[in-house]
């Protein structure tokens, strides 16, 4: 078992903690696997709907970034209007357990609101 994620005298940049925060970084990145694992293929106004506080340009941004992280895939069919399908790429899909845990914490940790 490792005694640290970061060990002393190692960059947080340098280490797979630091490589993966780098990837779900931000406020929506997580939400947005989320929904794709969710729903397995959504379109940008689908995404946007189901997380509500976002804008259509931030979402486009974290779509190409997700995108280029390979954790997306991104299908364009050739028709007017165009018509784009968001979906979970492999390497997105393994990410999931992660969420999960993360579902399982926060669940079991979870500090209910004081009674009024």
């Amino acid at each position: 078992m490792r005694e640290t994620c970061v060990p002393t005298g190692v960059a947080l940049k340098d280490t797979g903690f630091g490589y993966t925060l780098s990837l779900v970084n931000g406020k929506y990145k997580m939400v947005i696997l989320y929904w794709l694992s969710e729903n397995k293929v959504m379109r940008h106004n689908e995404l946007k709907r189901s997380i509500g506080t976002i804008s259509f340009k931030t979402l486009s941004v974290l779509l190409k970034e997700l995108e280029e992280d390979d954790l997306i895939l991104r299908k364009e069919y050739p028709q007017i209007p165009p018509k784009v399908e968001y979906s979970l790429s492999e390497r997105g899909h393994s990410l999931m357990p992660l969420l999960n845990m993360m579902c399982d914490w926060g669940e079991a940790n979870m500090v209910s609101a004081p009674e009024m």
